[in-house]
């Protein structure tokens, strides 16, 4: 009788263990949030045409400035959190007393460092141009897009519904 309270005492440990990962892992991917790209613009893309019939909002001007910047994104910490939830559960399987504890230390650790690692080489650098014009009533306007095609400074464009398009 002594085996069958053990066998259900380590039964009733895992069901608890597995269902402490599962809500952690619900809770993490519920409350992290990974920031969306910005929408940036294609020049000389078709610009969307205003119902109104103006044509009050065409302006025309010259390239100024050409900058390449980059978007500072950070690690949201889901991958460490959830890293170290899986890494201590893990962990926790190993050993009994005090190399267990220490098992699961060692776990919880490593899986944060490891799903911290994961996360970020899931994530790709991400950088967009940011263009400054000069309108002909002496007006300046900055445009933000990802791909210049072929854009340079000097060049003569045409401003039309937030639209840039090389004129």
């Amino acid at each position: 009788m002594c085996w069958l309270q053990q066998g259900v005492r380590t039964m009733t440990r895992k069901i608890i263990t597995l269902s402490l990962l599962a809500s952690s892992l619900a809770l993490t991917v519920g409350c992290s949030s990974v920031p969306s790209e910005p929408n940036y613009g294609a020049v000389g893309s078709s610009p969307s045409y205003s119902t109104s019939g103006t044509y009050d909002s065409v302006q025309y001007g010259y390239v100024r400035n050409i900058q390449q910047l980059d978007t500072s994104r950070r690690s949201s910490g889901a991958g460490a959190l959830l890293g170290a939830v899986i890494g201590g559960v893990v962990g926790n399987q190993v050993g009994a007393g005090t190399g267990r504890a220490v098992a699961t230390a060692a776990g919880a650790v490593g899986g944060a460092v490891i799903g911290n690692k994961i996360e970020d080489r899931g994530r790709q650098p991400s950088s967009y141009y940011q263009v400054d014009v000069r309108l002909d009533n002496g007006d300046f306007r900055t445009f933000d897009y990802a791909d210049l095609s072929g854009l340079r400074v000097g060049d003569r464009v045409r401003v039309q519904d937030n639209q840039l398009q090389r004129w």
